[in-house]
């Protein structure tokens, strides 16, 4: 019996045409010399061969295939299976009967007639499918790696951790089809839980899903497949972890029986980022076949493509954890300038941090708003940042201005309150009004004058005394600082000062000098024009010192938000006279804040807190004078800014004083 190849059968992919037509060859070979009478050995040999092509051919490329979960496929292998114990049975057969006629017979029925209905129906499914397959194996692969550069592309553009980690897992499940994953980082000894998803059980925790993983971190010991995976940088592929004893894999098991989930195929990928360091471990749990949702093992082809997603992801979480570690340790930077400038003067100690509290709930209340003046104002997460900085920092040109000036708390003090020169002044001028009594006294009494007239002596030096006695608690009240000071006693102080004595050095002294007359007779508040421009001055240091910081592009406008807080709307404000809507509505937010924190201040030595109250009735007239936004001081006031911020200041305050000191 002869057996002849057909043509259509030839695809011109892989070698199965070429192992088919050597084996057409081979077996009409053997037969001739089983028919020629060469018996056994042309049997025996015949065997082998066919023995070696179900090992190469079947399991090379038919098992391949099986695995994608073809029924036809399936049925392919149990054929081939049953034809290998059909050969068995031959084999044992020769060894016990050599008979070449009835061996032959066996030959034809068992192996060759099965290789012409294998091949010419079966093998041509196999062939065409081998086609196809190959053409789409190609077009998956270049989805899959244009999906994966997708990914990386995503990875690489998010800077919050929750939500970068999240879509690790979140792309990871999605490009092998699983059902489940979970996410550790590596901290010291332990791997820590940070995203855990499950589909089909419907379970999101850690990340952004605001339901926080309790379970326990898992020890670093090789026991634990995802330890191991971490210890050993290597990737985990196991097709059914209840078929497995190379880990310990209790916990899945305990997981399933609690919650009848069915655990079963595992890929574990260590995550390694740019100094290949292991940084965490990326589980997938349970492929599936797409197109009946099957739970199948997880393939080497996705094997070597979730580890470079892993990789991927691992650089993005580093750079992006490393950025974040810079941003709060630029944030500490500024908060302990802003500390240290507070510090610097302990009359305005927390004057800062204040201010940008009062400005970030100003900023949060208007980005609720629906309707009004801020309706259309919005400030992102980038923004409020950026406003936040700037609030911190508004400030930070005081770091030049005199202590002496900070601190002036009383018109005459300098580097100590003068007012204790001008007591001592007064009060040497009347000790000479009484020394002068006593002398003309004496000189009566010599004289032994009449009683009137001592007792017209006497009344003089009283009169000058409490003359001298009332002009010493005028000037000692006009050195206190007030909202105005009337003309009528600046005239007065100006009159005073005209007044002349003659001092222990015979020399002629004004009973108030030039320069004290100067600050006694300032108006409002306790500082003088020229230093009130010192004080000033430190918004256009501020602005100065700022503008040389390299801030980030998402930090570039601080340095003019922050120098902005002392502009007036109507364009007499400082240091670069802005009007109106050219000021940045983060300056104007951060100028009323700022106000309203310096008038509420129970710190300020030239002044008391006043009632809010007061404080609203200042405000409101700064808004009608141009000099503050009007909707911002309407704003503030309406929505009750400042109230909320004591209720919440108090609330944080009483909670520090729950928390238990170290130790105890």
């Amino acid at each position: 019996m002869k057996f002849q190849w057909s043509d259509d059968l030839s695809t011109g992919i892989f070698s199965v045409d070429d192992q088919h037509k050597e084996i057409f060859k081979r077996v009409n070979t053997f037969l001739d010399e089983i028919e020629t009478g060469k018996g056994g050995k042309a049997a025996i040999d015949m065997l082998e061969y066919l023995l070696w092509y179900v090992v190469k051919h079947f399991r090379d490329e038919e098992l391949l295939m099986v695995r994608e979960q073809y029924d036809d496929l399936r049925r392919h292998k149990n054929e081939h299976l049953q034809f290998k114990k059909d050969i068995l049975a031959l084999e044992k057969e020769i060894n016990e009967n050599a008979t070449n006629q009835h061996l032959s017979e066996q030959v034809r029925r068992c192996v060759c007639e099965w290789l012409i209905n294998h091949i010419s129906g079966e093998d041509k499914k196999i062939a065409v499918f081998l086609r196809n397959k190959n053409k789409n194996y190609t077009d998956d692969l270049k989805r899959q790696i244009t999906k994966l550069a997708d990914i990386g592309r995503a990875l690489s553009g998010e800077r919050n951790l929750d939500k970068l980690l999240e879509m690790i897992v979140d792309e990871a499940r999605r490009f092998t089809n699983a059902d489940a994953g979970t996410l550790y980082i590596k901290e010291g000894e332990y791997l820590k839980f940070k995203i855990l998803q499950n589909v089909s059980m419907n379970v999101r925790m850690g990340g952004c899903s605001g339901k926080e993983i309790t379970f326990p971190p898992v020890e670093l010991k090789e026991s634990n497949v995802s330890a191991y995976a971490a210890i050993k940088d290597v990737s985990v592929n196991i097709p059914d972890v209840y078929d497995s004893e190379l880990f310990d894999f209790t916990g899945p098991k305990k997981f399933d029986a609690t919650t009848k989930y069915r655990t079963k195929s595992m890929l574990v990928v260590p995550m390694k980022n740019h100094e290949n360091d292991v940084i965490g471990v990326l589980q997938l749990i349970n492929a599936q076949e797409r197109r009946t949702g099957e739970v199948i093992p997880f393939s080497a082809d996705f094997e070597n493509l979730v580890h470079s997603l892993a990789s991927q992801a691992a650089v993005a979480f580093t750079n992006a954890k490393l950025i974040k570690d810079m941003e709060e340790l630029f944030s500490a930077f500024v908060k302990v300038m802003a500390t240290a400038i507070d510090e610097k003067s302990p009359v305005t100690g927390g004057h800062i941090q204040r201010v940008a509290e009062l400005t970030m709930m100003m900023a949060k209340a208007m980005n609720a708003q629906k309707a009004g003046p801020f309706a259309h104002v919005y400030f992102n997460e980038d923004q409020m940042c950026e406003l936040r900085t700037a609030a911190w920092m508004h400030d930070i040109g005081k770091v030049t201005t005199p202590v002496n000036v900070v601190e002036k708390g009383n018109k005459l003090e300098a580097i100590f309150d003068r007012i204790h020169y001008v007591e001592l002044r007064f009060d040497y001028l009347i000790q000479q009004a009484e020394k002068v009594y006593f002398q003309k006294k004496t000189e009566l009494l010599e004289k032994q004058a009449e009683k009137n007239e001592l007792e017209k002596l006497e009344e003089e030096m009283l009169r000058e005394v409490c003359t001298l006695k009332e002009m010493k608690e005028f000037v000692l009240q006009c050195n206190r600082p007030g909202e105005f000071l009337e003309n009528e006693k600046i005239e007065r102080l100006k009159n005073i000062s005209k007044l002349t004595y003659i001092d222990a050095n015979w020399h002629e002294q004004n009973y108030l000098s030039e320069d004290e007359l100067k600050n006694l007779s300032i108006r409002k508040g306790s500082i003088t024009e020229e230093e009130r421009k010192i004080m000033q001055n430190h918004a256009a240091v501020t602005l100065k010192m700022l503008r040389q910081i390299p801030f980030t592009k998402k930090l570039k406008n601080v340095p003019y938000f922050a120098g902005a807080h002392h502009e007036h709307i109507n364009g007499k404000g400082y240091p670069l006279g802005m009007k109106g809507d050219n000021i940045p509505i983060e300056g104007r937010l951060i100028a009323v804040a700022d106000i309203t924190e310096a008038l509420t201040a129970a710190d300020r030595p030239y002044k008391k807190a006043m009632p809010l109250e007061k404080v609203y009735e200042i405000l409101a007239s700064m808004a009608k004078n141009e000099e503050l936004d009007k909707d911002l001081v309407e704003f503030l006031i309406k929505e009750k800014i400042y109230e909320r911020y004591l209720e919440e200041k108090k609330e944080k305050e009483e909670k520090e004083k729950d928390v238990p000191p170290v130790g105890i």
